[in-house]
C-alpha cells in the first residue's frame, strides 16, 4: 500500500469519527428516551388494543386473563358506548379545543400589553411589578386551583361576598349566592352549541387567566428588551404616532417571539390536568371535563386501563395534528431570519 492510499484511508477514518461524534453524544439522551418516553409509549398502544382491567396489573400483557379486542375500545370511545354518564367524545374534544383557543385569546394580548406598560421609559418600580406579577408562574397549578376554588365557593368564597358588597352599595339587602362551580344552566345558551358552557367555565377562565398572563409577560418584555431603540426614534422624527409605533415596529418584531408562545400556551391549556381537576373535578355533569381528566378518571373510578390507553392515543393524535397545523400556519419553529 502506498503512502497515498495510507493517508486516503487515514482522512476516510478521520471523517467517519467525526460524522459519528454527534450520535455518540445523542446515545445517553436516547436511552434515556427510551426509558422514560418511548417504552410507556408503545407499551400503552398494546394495552390500548386490550381490555386491561385490574385484574391484569399483577402479571400486565402475559396475564392469563387478558384479552386482545383490536379496534373495540377506540370505537366505543367514538360511538358513546363506555359505561359513563354523560359522555359523548366530539362534545369533549370541542370543549377542550374551546378551553384552549379562549385562553390563548386572552393570555397573549393581556401579556403583550402589560409588557408594553411596563416597558414605557420613565416609569417607577418596574423590576418590582415584573417581580410581583411573575409570581403566579412558580406557583403550582394545584395550589392555584384550590384557592380559586375556595374564592368562587358558594357560601363563603370571596367573589360572592365581594358582589354582595357591591350589590348593598345599590340597595340590595340579601347577599348573592352564585353557583359558580355547581350551576348547570349556560349563561350563554348558544356560545358552544353541541355543549353549554356553564358558569364553573367561566370561573376557570378568570382563575387561568391570573395564572396564564404573566408568562406571556414575561416573553413579551424579553422580545421589548431587543427591539432597537432607534427605529422608534426614527418613526417619531418621520411623524409616526404611538399607536402607528406599536402596529408598525412592536408587533411585527414581537410575532417571532409570542407565535411560539402562543403555540405553547395552547399546549399547555390543552392539557391543563391539575387545574382543571382540581378546581372543577369536570362537573357540573363532566361539562367542563377535558380530555385528559377523562382518561384519568377512566383508570380512577372505571379501572379501565384498556379504555384509558385507547383514550390517551387519541389524544396524542389529536395534540400532534394540532402543533403540526398550527406549526405550519404560524411557522412557529422557523427562526427568525427565515420568517
Amino acid at each position: 500500500m502506498t503512502m497515498l492510499e495510507i493517508a486516503g484511508a487515514s482522512s476516510r477514518k478521520a471523517k467517519l469519527r467525526r460524522a459519528m461524534l454527534p450520535y455518540l453524544y445523542l446515545i445517553p439522551a436516547f436511552l434515556v428516551m427510551t426509558v422514560i418516553t418511548f417504552y410507556p409509549l408503545f407499551y400503552q398502544v398494546i394495552v390500548s388494543f386490550t381490555d386491561f382491567q385490574t385484574k391484569d396489573l399483577r402479571f400486565g400483557l402475559a396475564s392469563p386473563e387478558l384479552n386482545f379486542i383490536g379496534l373495540q375500545n377506540y370505537i366505543d370511545i367514538l360511538t358513546g358506548g363506555l359505561p359513563v354518564q354523560n359522555f359523548e367524545f366530539f362534545r369533549v374534544l370541542t370543549y377542550n379545543f374551546w378551553w384552549a383557543i379562549t385562553n390563548v385569546m386572552v393570555h397573549v394580548p393581556a401579556g403583550v400589553l402589560i409588557a408594553v406598560l411596563l416597558n414605557v421609559q420613565g416609569l417607577w418600580l418596574k423590576r418590582i411589578y415584573r417581580a410581583v406579577y411573575i409570581l403566579p408562574v412558580v406557583v403550582p397549578p394545584l395550589v392555584v386551583a384550590t384557592v380559586w376554588r375556595n374564592i368562587f365557593d358558594e357560601q363563603y368564597g370571596a367573589m360572592n361576598q365581594f358582589i354582595s358588597t357591591v350589590a348593598m352599595w345599590f340597595g340590595a339587602v340579601d347577599p348573592v349566592r352564585i353557583r359558580w362551580l355547581t350551576e348547570y344552566t349556560p349563561p350563554i345558551p348558544w356560545l358552544l352549541p353541541n355543549g353549554p358552557l356553564p358558569l364553573a367555565y367561566y370561573a376557570m377562565m378568570i382563575a387561568n387567566f391570573w395564572l396564564g398572563w404573566p408568562f406571556m409577560t414575561v416573553v413579551a418584555t424579553g422580545a421589548l428588551q431587543s427591539i432597537p431603540k432607534d427605529l422608534y426614534e426614527a418613526a417619531a422624527i418621520d411623524g409616526a404616532s404611538d399607536s402607528q409605533q406599536f402596529w408598525n415596529i412592536t408587533v411585527p418584531l414581537l410575532r417571532p417571539a409570542m407565535i411560539p408562545a402562543a403555540v405553547y400556551g395552547f399546549t399547555m391549556s390543552f392539557n391543563l390536568f391539575a387545574f382543571v381537576f382540581f378546581m372543577t373535578g369536570g362537573g357540573p355533569a363532566r361539562s367542563t371535563e377535558i380530555l385528559v381528566t377523562f382518561a384519568y378518571d377512566l383508570v380512577r373510578n372505571l379501572r379501565l386501563f384498556g379504555v384509558a390507553a385507547a383514550f390517551s392515543v387519541f389524544i396524542f393524535f389529536v395534540s400532534l395534528t394540532v402543533f403540526l397545523i398550527t406549526n405550519r400556519i404560524t411557522k412557529a419553529t422557523q427562526s427568525y431570519s427565515e420568517a
